[in-house]
Protein backbone atom coordinates (compact mmCIF):
# COMPACT_ATOMS: atom_id res chain seq x y z
CA UNK A 1 0.00 0.00 0.00
CA UNK A 2 1.24 3.52 -0.79
CA UNK A 3 0.48 6.93 0.67
CA UNK A 4 -2.07 7.85 -2.04
CA UNK A 5 -4.74 5.78 -0.31
CA UNK A 6 -4.95 8.38 2.42
CA UNK A 7 -6.29 11.03 0.00
CA UNK A 8 -4.75 14.24 -1.35
CA UNK A 9 -5.06 17.72 0.25
CA UNK A 10 -7.80 20.02 -0.89
CA UNK A 11 -6.99 21.99 -3.96
CA UNK A 12 -4.60 19.34 -5.22
CA UNK A 13 -6.91 18.40 -8.07
CA UNK A 14 -8.45 15.38 -6.40
CA UNK A 15 -11.87 14.46 -7.82
CA UNK A 16 -13.30 12.15 -5.24
CA UNK A 17 -16.49 12.15 -3.26
CA UNK A 18 -17.17 15.07 -0.92
CA UNK A 19 -16.74 12.81 2.07
CA UNK A 20 -13.20 11.99 0.98
CA UNK A 21 -12.12 15.63 0.93
CA UNK A 22 -12.06 15.71 4.72
CA UNK A 23 -9.56 13.80 6.73
CA UNK A 24 -11.02 10.45 7.76
CA UNK A 25 -12.02 10.15 11.32
CA UNK A 26 -10.54 7.52 13.55
CA UNK A 27 -7.63 6.84 15.82
CA UNK A 28 -5.18 8.16 13.31
CA UNK A 29 -6.10 11.75 13.95
CA UNK A 30 -7.57 11.34 17.40
CA UNK A 31 -4.30 10.08 18.84
CA UNK A 32 -1.62 11.75 16.76
CA UNK A 33 -3.21 14.70 15.06
CA UNK A 34 -0.45 14.40 12.49
CA UNK A 35 -0.55 15.78 8.98
CA UNK A 36 1.09 14.33 5.94
CA UNK A 37 4.35 16.12 5.24
CA UNK A 38 5.37 14.28 2.08
CA UNK A 39 3.89 15.31 -1.29
CA UNK A 40 1.02 13.02 -2.25
CA UNK A 41 0.72 11.72 -5.77
CA UNK A 42 -2.27 12.83 -7.80
CA UNK A 43 -4.78 10.12 -8.59
CA UNK A 44 -5.72 10.21 -12.25
CA UNK A 45 -9.27 11.01 -13.29
CA UNK A 46 -10.58 7.48 -13.60
CA UNK A 47 -14.24 6.53 -13.10
CA UNK A 48 -14.96 5.16 -9.64
CA UNK A 49 -11.43 6.04 -8.54
CA UNK A 50 -12.75 7.86 -5.50
CA UNK A 51 -14.88 4.88 -4.53
CA UNK A 52 -11.87 2.57 -4.66
CA UNK A 53 -9.77 5.00 -2.72
CA UNK A 54 -12.49 5.36 -0.13
CA UNK A 55 -12.64 1.63 0.41
CA UNK A 56 -8.91 1.55 0.81
CA UNK A 57 -9.04 4.37 3.34
CA UNK A 58 -11.70 2.58 5.37
CA UNK A 59 -9.62 -0.57 5.37
CA UNK A 60 -6.61 1.42 6.51
CA UNK A 61 -8.67 2.98 9.32
CA UNK A 62 -9.71 -0.47 10.50
CA UNK A 63 -6.15 -1.69 10.56
CA UNK A 64 -4.90 1.34 12.45
CA UNK A 65 -7.78 1.06 14.90
CA UNK A 66 -6.74 -2.49 15.66
CA UNK A 67 -3.15 -1.42 16.05
CA UNK A 68 -4.14 1.37 18.47
CA UNK A 69 -6.22 -1.11 20.44
CA UNK A 70 -3.22 -3.27 21.16
CA UNK A 71 -0.93 -0.35 21.81
CA UNK A 72 0.85 -0.47 18.47
CA UNK A 73 1.81 2.40 16.15
CA UNK A 74 -0.81 3.93 13.93
CA UNK A 75 1.06 4.93 10.84
CA UNK A 76 2.36 2.27 8.54
CA UNK A 77 5.53 4.30 8.05
CA UNK A 78 6.06 4.12 11.81
CA UNK A 79 5.46 0.38 12.08
CA UNK A 80 8.54 -1.19 13.59
CA UNK A 81 10.28 -3.58 11.30
CA UNK A 82 10.56 -7.13 12.48
CA UNK A 83 14.21 -7.86 13.16
CA UNK A 84 15.64 -10.07 10.49
CA UNK A 85 16.21 -13.55 11.76
CA UNK A 86 19.87 -13.68 10.87
CA UNK A 87 21.70 -16.70 12.22
CA UNK A 88 23.94 -15.98 15.14
CA UNK A 89 27.64 -16.24 14.36
CA UNK A 90 29.12 -19.49 15.56
CA UNK A 91 31.10 -19.28 18.79
CA UNK A 92 34.82 -18.87 18.25
CA UNK A 93 36.47 -22.20 17.80
CA UNK A 94 39.55 -23.03 19.73
CA UNK A 95 42.57 -23.93 17.69
CA UNK A 96 42.85 -27.64 17.41
CA UNK A 97 45.77 -29.81 16.52
CA UNK A 98 45.45 -31.81 13.37
CA UNK A 99 46.04 -35.11 15.20
CA UNK A 100 44.92 -37.02 18.26
CA UNK A 101 47.23 -35.47 20.84
CA UNK A 102 46.61 -38.13 23.47
CA UNK A 103 47.58 -40.92 21.12
CA UNK A 104 50.51 -38.90 19.77
CA UNK A 105 51.86 -38.19 23.25
CA UNK A 106 51.41 -41.79 24.37
CA UNK A 107 53.13 -43.23 21.31
CA UNK A 108 55.90 -40.62 21.55
CA UNK A 109 56.60 -41.46 25.17
CA UNK A 110 56.64 -45.18 24.37
CA UNK A 111 59.09 -44.72 21.51
CA UNK A 112 61.25 -42.46 23.65
CA UNK A 113 61.43 -45.06 26.39
CA UNK A 114 62.49 -47.80 23.95
CA UNK A 115 65.15 -45.56 22.43
CA UNK A 116 66.61 -44.39 25.75
CA UNK A 117 66.69 -47.89 27.26
CA UNK A 118 68.35 -49.44 24.20
CA UNK A 119 70.75 -46.51 23.91
CA UNK A 120 72.14 -46.69 27.44
CA UNK A 121 72.11 -50.46 27.97
CA UNK A 122 73.92 -51.85 24.92
CA UNK A 123 74.94 -49.74 21.95
CA UNK A 124 74.53 -52.67 19.57
CA UNK A 125 70.86 -52.94 20.54
CA UNK A 126 70.33 -49.33 19.56
CA UNK A 127 71.97 -50.05 16.20
CA UNK A 128 69.31 -52.72 15.75
CA UNK A 129 66.60 -50.15 16.53
CA UNK A 130 68.03 -47.89 13.83
CA UNK A 131 68.10 -50.75 11.31
CA UNK A 132 64.50 -51.71 12.11
CA UNK A 133 63.31 -48.12 11.64
CA UNK A 134 65.17 -47.99 8.30
CA UNK A 135 63.49 -51.15 6.99
CA UNK A 136 59.99 -50.00 8.01
CA UNK A 137 60.61 -46.55 6.55
CA UNK A 138 61.76 -48.04 3.24
CA UNK A 139 58.68 -50.26 3.14
CA UNK A 140 56.38 -47.27 3.68
CA UNK A 141 58.14 -45.14 1.08
CA UNK A 142 58.26 -47.80 -1.65
CA UNK A 143 54.65 -48.81 -0.98
CA UNK A 144 53.39 -45.24 -1.40
CA UNK A 145 55.46 -44.80 -4.58
CA UNK A 146 53.89 -47.94 -6.03
CA UNK A 147 50.34 -47.01 -5.02
CA UNK A 148 50.35 -43.36 -6.06
CA UNK A 149 52.85 -43.13 -8.92
CA UNK A 150 53.19 -46.75 -10.15
CA UNK A 151 56.92 -46.57 -9.38
CA UNK A 152 58.30 -49.98 -8.47
CA UNK A 153 61.45 -49.32 -6.45
CA UNK A 154 62.80 -52.78 -5.45
CA UNK A 155 62.34 -53.21 -1.71
CA UNK A 156 64.48 -56.30 -1.08
CA UNK A 157 67.86 -54.87 -2.17
CA UNK A 158 66.97 -51.59 -0.49
CA UNK A 159 66.17 -53.26 2.84
CA UNK A 160 69.26 -55.49 2.78
CA UNK A 161 71.48 -52.63 1.69
CA UNK A 162 69.95 -50.28 4.26
CA UNK A 163 70.73 -52.61 7.15
CA UNK A 164 74.23 -53.10 5.75
CA UNK A 165 74.77 -49.33 5.65
CA UNK A 166 73.81 -48.85 9.30
CA UNK A 167 75.93 -51.77 10.49
CA UNK A 168 78.91 -50.82 8.30
CA UNK A 169 78.75 -47.22 9.50
CA UNK A 170 78.83 -48.34 13.12
CA UNK A 171 81.57 -50.94 12.58
CA UNK A 172 83.74 -49.30 9.92
CA UNK A 173 82.95 -45.61 10.08
CA UNK A 174 82.13 -43.30 7.15
CA UNK A 175 84.09 -45.40 4.64
CA UNK A 176 82.02 -48.47 5.44
CA UNK A 177 78.80 -46.48 5.02
CA UNK A 178 79.86 -45.14 1.60
CA UNK A 179 80.85 -48.58 0.35
CA UNK A 180 77.53 -50.07 1.49
CA UNK A 181 75.66 -47.21 -0.21
CA UNK A 182 77.44 -47.83 -3.52
CA UNK A 183 76.76 -51.57 -3.38
CA UNK A 184 73.10 -50.95 -2.55
CA UNK A 185 72.68 -48.69 -5.58
CA UNK A 186 74.33 -51.36 -7.76
CA UNK A 187 72.01 -54.02 -6.36
CA UNK A 188 68.98 -51.88 -7.21
CA UNK A 189 70.17 -51.52 -10.83
CA UNK A 190 70.78 -55.25 -11.22
CA UNK A 191 67.62 -56.45 -9.50
CA UNK A 192 65.43 -54.22 -11.69
CA UNK A 193 66.94 -55.86 -14.81
CA UNK A 194 64.97 -59.01 -14.03
CA UNK A 195 61.77 -57.29 -15.15
CA UNK A 196 60.72 -55.70 -18.48
CA UNK A 197 62.57 -52.52 -19.45
CA UNK A 198 59.46 -50.31 -19.42
CA UNK A 199 59.79 -47.89 -16.50
CA UNK A 200 63.36 -49.01 -15.72
CA UNK A 201 64.76 -45.50 -15.39
CA UNK A 202 62.10 -44.17 -13.04
CA UNK A 203 62.22 -47.31 -10.88
CA UNK A 204 65.99 -47.32 -10.38
CA UNK A 205 66.05 -43.56 -9.87
CA UNK A 206 63.46 -43.86 -7.13
CA UNK A 207 65.39 -46.80 -5.66
CA UNK A 208 68.68 -44.91 -5.46
CA UNK A 209 66.88 -41.90 -3.99
CA UNK A 210 65.25 -44.10 -1.34
CA UNK A 211 68.62 -45.65 -0.47
CA UNK A 212 70.16 -42.24 0.10
CA UNK A 213 67.16 -40.63 1.79
CA UNK A 214 66.42 -43.27 4.43
CA UNK A 215 69.31 -45.62 5.33
CA UNK A 216 72.28 -43.50 4.32
CA UNK A 217 71.15 -40.46 6.31
CA UNK A 218 70.23 -42.71 9.24
CA UNK A 219 73.78 -44.09 9.20
CA UNK A 220 75.02 -40.79 10.68
CA UNK A 221 73.19 -41.68 13.91
CA UNK A 222 75.25 -44.86 14.07
CA UNK A 223 78.38 -42.81 13.37
CA UNK A 224 77.60 -40.59 16.38
CA UNK A 225 77.31 -43.70 18.50
CA UNK A 226 80.88 -44.80 17.77
CA UNK A 227 82.39 -42.02 19.92
CA UNK A 228 83.28 -42.68 23.53
CA UNK A 229 80.39 -40.48 24.63
CA UNK A 230 78.28 -41.62 21.68
CA UNK A 231 75.13 -42.28 23.68
CA UNK A 232 75.15 -38.69 24.95
CA UNK A 233 75.72 -37.34 21.47
CA UNK A 234 72.80 -39.35 20.14
CA UNK A 235 70.63 -38.24 23.06
CA UNK A 236 71.54 -34.60 22.35
CA UNK A 237 70.63 -35.10 18.69
CA UNK A 238 67.25 -36.60 19.56
CA UNK A 239 66.44 -34.06 22.27
CA UNK A 240 67.26 -31.05 20.11
CA UNK A 241 65.23 -32.35 17.16
CA UNK A 242 62.22 -32.93 19.38
CA UNK A 243 62.66 -29.55 21.07
CA UNK A 244 62.88 -27.82 17.69
CA UNK A 245 59.68 -29.48 16.48
CA UNK A 246 57.94 -28.69 19.77
CA UNK A 247 58.96 -25.03 19.65
CA UNK A 248 57.76 -24.72 16.06
CA UNK A 249 54.43 -26.32 16.91
CA UNK A 250 53.80 -24.38 20.14
CA UNK A 251 54.74 -20.93 18.84
CA UNK A 252 53.18 -21.47 15.42
CA UNK A 253 49.92 -22.74 16.92
CA UNK A 254 49.66 -19.80 19.30
CA UNK A 255 51.08 -16.90 17.31
CA UNK A 256 51.46 -18.13 13.73
CA UNK A 257 50.04 -15.73 11.11
CA UNK A 258 52.54 -15.53 8.26
CA UNK A 259 52.91 -18.64 6.15
CA UNK A 260 56.40 -20.00 5.71
CA UNK A 261 55.89 -22.06 2.56
CA UNK A 262 52.15 -22.16 1.76
CA UNK A 263 52.57 -24.11 -1.49
CA UNK A 264 54.46 -26.88 0.30
CA UNK A 265 53.08 -26.98 3.83
CA UNK A 266 50.26 -24.50 4.58
CA UNK A 267 50.40 -25.19 8.32
CA UNK A 268 53.94 -23.94 8.84
CA UNK A 269 54.51 -20.30 9.73
CA UNK A 270 57.43 -17.94 10.07
CA UNK A 271 56.56 -17.47 13.72
CA UNK A 272 56.81 -21.23 14.14
CA UNK A 273 60.27 -21.20 12.57
CA UNK A 274 61.37 -18.53 15.04
CA UNK A 275 60.01 -20.67 17.85
CA UNK A 276 61.98 -23.66 16.56
CA UNK A 277 65.18 -21.60 16.44
CA UNK A 278 64.68 -20.15 19.94
CA UNK A 279 63.81 -23.48 21.55
CA UNK A 280 66.59 -25.39 19.78
CA UNK A 281 69.28 -22.82 20.59
CA UNK A 282 68.30 -22.73 24.25
CA UNK A 283 68.18 -26.52 24.37
CA UNK A 284 71.52 -26.76 22.57
CA UNK A 285 73.22 -24.48 25.07
CA UNK A 286 71.91 -26.58 27.97
CA UNK A 287 72.82 -29.91 26.35
CA UNK A 288 76.36 -28.88 25.45
CA UNK A 289 76.89 -27.46 28.91
CA UNK A 290 75.49 -30.34 30.96
CA UNK A 291 75.37 -33.49 28.79
CA UNK A 292 78.49 -33.35 26.62
CA UNK A 293 81.93 -33.46 28.23
CA UNK A 294 84.10 -30.60 26.96
CA UNK A 295 81.15 -28.82 25.36
CA UNK A 296 80.48 -25.09 25.66
CA UNK A 297 77.23 -23.18 25.71
CA UNK A 298 78.12 -21.11 22.64
CA UNK A 299 78.68 -24.33 20.71
CA UNK A 300 75.21 -25.35 21.78
CA UNK A 301 73.77 -22.17 20.33
CA UNK A 302 75.29 -22.96 16.93
CA UNK A 303 74.24 -26.58 17.21
CA UNK A 304 70.66 -25.58 18.01
CA UNK A 305 70.57 -23.18 15.08
CA UNK A 306 71.75 -25.93 12.73
CA UNK A 307 69.19 -28.38 14.11
CA UNK A 308 66.31 -25.91 13.68
CA UNK A 309 67.31 -25.21 10.07
CA UNK A 310 67.84 -28.85 9.07
CA UNK A 311 64.74 -30.12 10.89
CA UNK A 312 62.56 -27.50 9.19
CA UNK A 313 64.02 -28.29 5.77
CA UNK A 314 63.55 -31.99 6.38
CA UNK A 315 59.94 -31.47 7.37
CA UNK A 316 59.34 -29.37 4.25
CA UNK A 317 61.05 -31.98 2.07
CA UNK A 318 58.84 -34.74 3.42
CA UNK A 319 55.79 -32.51 2.91
CA UNK A 320 56.89 -31.96 -0.70
CA UNK A 321 57.04 -35.72 -1.28
CA UNK A 322 53.64 -36.32 0.29
CA UNK A 323 52.09 -33.44 -1.64
CA UNK A 324 53.44 -34.89 -4.87
CA UNK A 325 52.02 -38.28 -3.93
CA UNK A 326 48.70 -36.74 -2.84
CA UNK A 327 48.72 -38.24 0.66
CA UNK A 328 48.64 -36.85 4.20
CA UNK A 329 50.73 -39.51 5.94
CA UNK A 330 53.24 -42.08 4.77
CA UNK A 331 51.61 -44.78 6.89
CA UNK A 332 49.32 -45.61 9.79
CA UNK A 333 51.64 -47.64 11.99
CA UNK A 334 51.89 -45.06 14.79
CA UNK A 335 48.52 -43.75 16.10
CA UNK A 336 48.51 -39.97 16.29
CA UNK A 337 51.71 -39.73 14.24
CA UNK A 338 51.10 -41.52 10.96
CA UNK A 339 53.92 -43.76 9.84
CA UNK A 340 57.56 -44.22 10.74
CA UNK A 341 58.58 -41.93 7.89
CA UNK A 342 56.34 -39.19 9.31
CA UNK A 343 58.54 -39.26 12.45
CA UNK A 344 61.84 -39.58 10.60
CA UNK A 345 61.24 -36.55 8.37
CA UNK A 346 63.04 -34.14 10.73
CA UNK A 347 65.53 -36.65 12.14
CA UNK A 348 67.05 -37.92 8.89
CA UNK A 349 68.44 -34.63 7.49
CA UNK A 350 69.39 -33.45 10.99
CA UNK A 351 71.62 -36.46 11.71
CA UNK A 352 74.50 -35.50 9.38
CA UNK A 353 74.36 -31.85 10.56
CA UNK A 354 74.67 -32.80 14.23
CA UNK A 355 77.34 -35.42 13.51
CA UNK A 356 79.46 -32.91 11.58
CA UNK A 357 79.15 -30.10 14.14
CA UNK A 358 79.98 -32.41 17.04
CA UNK A 359 83.03 -33.72 15.18
CA UNK A 360 84.17 -30.15 14.56
CA UNK A 361 83.62 -29.14 18.20
CA UNK A 362 84.75 -32.30 19.99
CA UNK A 363 86.41 -34.64 17.51
CA UNK A 364 85.18 -38.05 16.34
CA UNK A 365 86.25 -40.09 19.38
Amino acid sequence: MNDSSWGAPQGAGFRGTPEMTAAPAGPVHDVHGAQQTRPMPIVPDVPDAGRDVGREAENRDDRDRDAAHVGGPLFRDEMPQEPMSTPLPPPPQKKRAGRDLRAAIGVGLGLGAVIVVSLFIVKAVFVGVIALAVVVGLWELTSRLKERKDIDAPLVPLAVGGVAMVVAGYARGPEGAWIAMALTALAVLVQRMTRPPEGYLKDVTAGVFAAFYVPFLATFVALMLTADDGEWRVLTFLVLTVVSDTGAYAVGWRFGKHKLAPRISPGKTREGLLGAVAFAMAGGALCMEFLIDGGAWWQGLLLGLGVAASATLGDLGESMIKRDLGIKDMGTLLPGHGGIMDRLDSLLPTAPVVWLLLVLFLGST
